[in-house]
C-alpha cells in the first residue's frame, strides 16, 4: 500500500468471511503495515451487526490500538434463516428484508459512526465498506433480489453523506463504497456456482490496490474492483 505511510495501521470487520480473511492476510503480508485487527463475531472484542450494542463495544475497547489508517467493513447477507434473493414482488417478506437491512445497511453504518472518528487526522486515512453492484440503482436492468438491492443501495448513500461530514474533521480522509465482483465464496455459490468467481485473494488484492489509488476528492464514490466509478 503506497500510499500509507510506514507503520500504518489497519482494522478489518468482518475479517473470517472469504473476502475479510484475504483481506486480512493480504495486509499482514505488507511490511508497511504495522499492525492488523480483524473483528467478527468470533473475535474478541466482538462484533455482530445482530447485536447492536456490540460495534459500540468493540469500538471501545479497541479504541486504544488506534488510530486506524484503514478500516474495511467486509461484511454482507445475501440469504439466511429468514430467506433469499426475491425473484419477484410477491415473494418479499418483511421480516427478510429487516434482517437485509440489520447486516447490509444498519450494522455498517453503525461501524462508521463508531470507527470514522477513530481514524487518524492530519495524514491519509481510508474507511471503505463492502457493497455490491446490484445496489446501484442506475445500472438495474434485471429486476428482482429486492432486499439486497435495496439495503445495499441505502448503504451506499450512507457512505456518500458520511463522506461529507467526515471531510470537515479528517480533510485526508476517503470514503468509499466497494463492488467486490463475483467472488468464490460461500455468499456466491448457492446462485453462481462454487467455482464461477474469482479466488477471494485475487480480489483482495484488487480491492487495495483500488484503495491504494483513491485520493480525497474521491471520497463518497461506489467504485468497482477494477477501478470503474460505477451509477448510483
Amino acid at each position: 500500500m503506497p500510499s500509507f505511510p510506514a507503520g500504518y495501521r489497519a482494522l478489518v470487520i468482518g475479517g473470517s468471511g472469504a473476502i475479510g480473511a484475504a483481506l486480512v492476510a493480504e495486509l499482514r503480508a505488507d511490511p508497511k503495515c504495522r499492525q492488523v485487527l480483524a473483528l467478527g463475531r468470533g473475535s474478541t472484542p466482538s462484533i455482530d451487526f445482530a447485536d447492536a450494542a456490540s460495534i459500540g463495544r468493540a469500538a471501545e475497547a479497541v479504541r486504544a490500538d488506534g488510530p486506524w489508517h484503514l478500516v474495511i467493513v467486509a461484511t454482507g447477507m445475501l440469504q439466511g434463516p429468514t430467506g433469499g434473493p426475491e425473484k419477484r414482488l410477491g415473494d418479499i417478506d418483511a421480516q427478510h428484508m429487516a434482517a437485509s437491512f440489520a447486516v447490509n445497511t444498519i450494522g455498517p453504518t453503525l461501524a462508521l459512526a463508531h470507527f470514522a472518528p477513530q481514524l487518524v487526522r492530519g495524514e491519509r486515512s481510508v474507511l471503505a465498506v463492502l457493497s455490491a453492484k446490484v445496489g446501484s440503482i442506475g445500472d438495474n436492468r434485471l429486476g428482482g433480489w429486492y432486499s439486497y438491492r435495496a439495503s445495499k443501495a441505502a448503504l451506499n448513500m450512507v457512505v456518500k453523506t458520511a463522506a461529507i461530514e467526515t471531510r470537515r474533521t479528517h480533510p485526508h480522509c476517503v470514503m468509499a463504497a466497494l463492488h467486490p465482483g463475483t467472488v468464490d465464496s460461500a455468499l456466491s455459490a448457492p446462485f453462481r456456482g462454487a467455482q464461477i468467481g474469482r479466488p477471494a485473494s485475487v480480489a483482495a488484492r484488487e480491492l487495495l490496490t483500488l484503495l491504494d489509488s483513491l485520493q480525497p476528492e474521491y471520497s463518497g464514490g461506489f467504485w468497482a474492483y477494477d477501478g470503474q466509478c460505477l451509477p448510483w
